[in-house]
């Protein structure tokens, strides 16, 4: 029977949608699919970096698609668009953490007093772990805006990572991508949160795969490699680039 269903079953007394487990975990199911989806995106278009290898190979200047990619997120909607992108993530997040949360605590009430043992068999270490890379996480996002978006010169940059282009006025994004994975540190950090990435959308797509209601035999291994597929690809992908400019793949 699917998690979805078991869950309603349970609270067909008392609901309501958004505060019943049911709907919290659909809520949840669906804000962390939504994350997945925006995670995705911004790894593909992070990918426009390495097209800097064949600029320099063909004369161009270093970053042109990058910076350009950059520009054009920037400008959609006379700039509005990506505040308003920016609105729809923080809602997302708000969303996500309050139905986290609340789960949570709802399981820790109903978990019986005084035990030793717990059972551990159905769970997996992306499971047990859930919760503490939430946390690093969340503090990592933060990390990641005043150290790329806002560019706060002492968050482990070789040089200030807001480069304003003399000529056009406008930030080179691509200079500033590398200055921020200069400093071996701040590429360490990138990595281990992209690590500790990996196992949330690796669980998250296997727990919204089973909210809806495939979790049986046949679709079990389907969904386990769609999962680790999908993961492995996003922290592969992102790990690279602090280590291609760690390596000087990438420099400008």
């Amino acid at each position: 029977m699917p998690v979805l269903d078991m869950t309603l079953a349970r609270d067909t007394k008392k609901f309501c949608f958004l505060t019943s487990s049911v709907g919290r975990k659909l809520i949840m199911a669906i804000t962390g699919f939504a994350f997945i989806g925006f995670i995705t995106g911004h790894m593909i278009g992070n990918l426009t970096a390495y097209l800097s290898i064949v600029e320099r190979a063909t004369g161009k200047i270093p970053g042109t698609a990058m910076n350009e990619y950059a520009h054009f997120l920037k400008d959609v909607g006379h700039g509005y668009g990506i505040w308003g992108v920016r609105a729809g993530l923080l809602g997302l997040v708000l969303l996500h953490g309050w139905a986290a949360l609340t789960t949570t605590l709802d399981s820790w009430a109903a978990r019986p007093k005084g035990y030793r043992k717990y059972d551990r068999k159905s769970a997996t270490w992306a499971s047990r772990l859930m919760r503490c890379t939430a946390i690093f996480l969340a503090l990592f996002v933060i990390y990641h805006l005043l150290h790329l978006t806002v560019g706060l010169p002492y968050l482990h940059c070789a040089e200030n990572p807001i480069v304003v282009d003399a000529t056009g006025g406008s930030v080179d994004v691509f200079r500033n991508f590398v200055n921020g994975f200069k400093d071996p540190l701040a590429s360490g950090i990138y990595i281990v949160a992209n690590l500790c990435l990996g196992l949330h959308i690796w669980h998250g797509i296997w727990s919204f795969s089973q909210t809806l209601g495939l979790s049986h035999p046949r679709y079990d291994k389907l969904r386990r490699y769609v999962a680790t597929l999908w993961a492995m690809a996003i922290v592969g992908v992102n790990i690279s680039f602090p280590i291609a400019v760690q390596l000087n793949i990438l420099w400008y």
